[in-house]
């Protein structure tokens, strides 16, 4: 089954948004999210795997799910989707010890025992969720979601926010850190431009004041 944002949904509860746990952005952004959705934001979120490296297969090679070992960030992400699945209730802590695993700590995201580690300490049966991915499961799910994205949206990179037909990459160049009223009111400024102000197309800094 494809995934598609419902067009008729009230956009400041009902949005998706997309992830590679590669990205240092998609992890500013999905902390922002996950830190307001903890603090009791009012929105409906849908977390949609996007593996950047087959946005970057040549064209001739074969896609990346034909060959997941030749990507350093599918196993995580498959490892993700499980959760999301079968342990809700730990897909936050999860996915945000994901990103940290990548950006904090500096290990490598298709290393199993690290993805075990990080699966085990946020609670989760890793032996069960890589049961799963050597199924195959998973991986086709994440292909699945990736495609939709792609196709039903023009998706090509990370973070993106989608709702209803409007989608919107975006870069937000700072953390929450454990503020959760600066990342609700951060998400809900990105997800108003997106539904309120279509005729904003580009809006980029042209250096940085840091």
């Amino acid at each position: 089954m494809s995934w598609r944002a419902n067009p008729l949904t009230n956009p400041m509860t009902d949005f998706a948004v997309t992830w590679d746990y590669r990205c240092p952005f998609a992890r500013n952004a999905h902390e922002h999210i996950i830190e307001a959705l903890r603090a009791g934001a009012p929105w409906n979120v849908r977390f949609v795997p996007f593996s950047l490296a087959q946005v970057h297969v040549a064209e001739g090679e074969p896609d990346i799910w034909t060959r997941p070992q030749d990507d350093t960030g599918l196993l995580a992400m498959q490892a993700a989707v499980v959760v999301r699945e079968q342990f809700p209730d730990r897909f936050f802590d999860v996915h945000e010890a994901l990103f940290a695993l990548r950006h904090d700590e500096g290990k490598h995201l298709e290393d199993a025992g690290e993805v075990r580690r990080v699966l085990t300490a946020s609670g989760v049966d890793a032996d069960k969720v890589f049961r799963e991915i050597e199924g195959g499961e998973p991986l086709d799910r994440v292909r699945r979601e990736h495609t939709a994205a792609a196709e039903d949206h023009e998706v090509w990179g990370v973070p993106t926010f989608v709702e209803g037909e409007a989608a919107v990459f975006v870069r937000l160049m700072e953390r929450p850190r454990g503020d959760a009223e600066l990342a609700r009111r951060t998400i809900e400024r990105v997800v108003g431009l997106l539904t309120e102000f279509p005729e904003l197309n580009e809006f980029k800094h042209t250096s940085l004041k840091r």
